[in-house]
């Protein structure tokens, strides 16, 4: 395989021996982009598919919610709950759209 990787101009990384982890979280975010990006769109091209992924990454690290962080995104920190029944009631919630509609974002309007 290292043979036909280095004949198409790609080199191989071998992970080191003490991160046993490492693999466990690449397969996790390549399930996850997977999941939610590239079985929903129709890429074009290498160029489309470096701008999808690149976008997507963004995304997973800035905003997208992650179980293991409390629902905080990797470069986001959770903001303080609301508990105050008013404002609850009057919350404001605005949905922004990313690649034209395959990944969305909710925030809470100013």
């Amino acid at each position: 395989m290292d043979e036909i990787f280095a004949d198409a101009g790609n080199r191989t990384v071998l992970t080191g021996i003490r991160v046993p982890r490492v693999n466990s979280i690449m397969e996790r975010w390549v399930q996850s982009c997977r999941r939610e990006l590239l079985d929903r769109c129709l890429l074009w091209n290498e160029h489309h598919l470096l701008r999808a992924l690149r976008e997507y990454e963004r995304f997973y690290n800035q905003h997208r919610a992650h179980q293991n962080l409390g629902q905080a995104a990797p470069l986001r920190i959770v903001p303080d709950p609301i508990t105050d029944p008013g404002r609850i009631a009057a919350l404001d919630i605005r949905r922004g759209d990313r690649l034209g509609g395959v990944l969305h974002e909710y925030s809470h309007a100013a």
